[in-house]
C-alpha cells in the first residue's frame, strides 16, 4: 500500500461526499426529519471523532453507515425507555406494541400504503431494503455496516422482497389514480 493509501481521508471531503446519502439513510431509519438531523450530526461528530482508527480507508462507507446505523438502534431504544417510563408513571404496565419502533422507506417514491406494509417487515429486512435500494450500497458494503456475511445479506435481501410482495398482494390493491400513477389502496374489508 502506498503512504497515500494508509493516510486517513481529510474530513471535511466525507463529509461533503456522504452527508446527503447517510442523512437519506437516517431519515428513512427513523421516519423523523426532526431526529435525523441531529443524528447525521452525531453520526459525522463520531466519525470525525475517531477517523484516525479507521484501518481501511477503502471501507469508509460501511464504516460511516455503521455509525449512522448504530446511532438509530440508540435512539430507538433510547425512545423505547422514554415510553416504558412514560407508562410505568400513568399506571400502565409497559406494552410491547408500543415499544416496537417501525422503520420505512423514503416517503416521495411510495405510496403512504406501501409504505405502512413495509413497517410490518422485521427490522432485519428493512435494513438491508434501506440500505440496498436507497443507499444503493452493493451486498459487500451491507454485510460490512450490518458486520455479518454477504450471503446472509443477499439471502436477507430475498426474503424481505418476497415478504413485502406477499404483504402487498394480501393487503393492497393496485390502480393507476388521475394522474396515471400507480398508487396502493387498502384492501376493503368485507366486514
Amino acid at each position: 500500500m502506498t503512504e497515500d493509501e494508509l493516510k486517513p481521508p481529510d474530513f471535511w471531503e466525507i463529509y461533503h461526499e456522504f452527508y446527503h446519502s447517510v442523512r437519506s439513510f437516517i431519515a428513512a431509519m427513523l421516519r423523523d426529519d426532526w431526529a435525523a438531523d441531529d443524528l447525521a450530526q452525531e453520526t459525522f461528530l463520531s466519525a470525525k471523532q475517531n477517523l484516525a482508527s479507521l484501518r481501511e480507508p477503502g471501507k469508509l462507507k460501511p464504516w460511516l453507515y455503521r455509525i449512522a446505523r448504530n446511532k438509530c438502534l440508540d435512539h430507538f431504544r433510547r425512545a423505547a425507555v422514554s415510553r416504558e417510563q412514560a407508562d410505568e408513571r400513568a399506571g400502565e404496565g409497559p406494552d410491547l406494541k408500543q415499544n416496537l419502533v417501525q422503520l420505512q422507506l423514503e416517503r416521495s417514491e411510495m405510496s403512504s400504503c406501501v409504505q405502512e406494509k413495509i413497517d410490518k417487515l422485521p427490522e432485519a429486512y428493512r435494513t438491508v431494503l434501506i440500505l440496498f435500494d436507497l443507499a444503493g450500497m452493493s451486498h459487500q458494503e451491507i454485510a460490512e455496516v450490518l458486520e455479518g456475511k454477504e450471503g446472509t445479506v443477499k439471502v436477507r435481501l430475498h426474503r424481505a422482497r418476497k415478504a413485502l410482495k406477499e404483504i402487498l398482494a394480501r393487503e393492497c390493491t393496485f390502480e393507476q389514480d388521475e394522474r396515471n400513477v400507480l398508487v396502493c389502496l387498502p384492501v376493503e374489508d368485507g366486514s
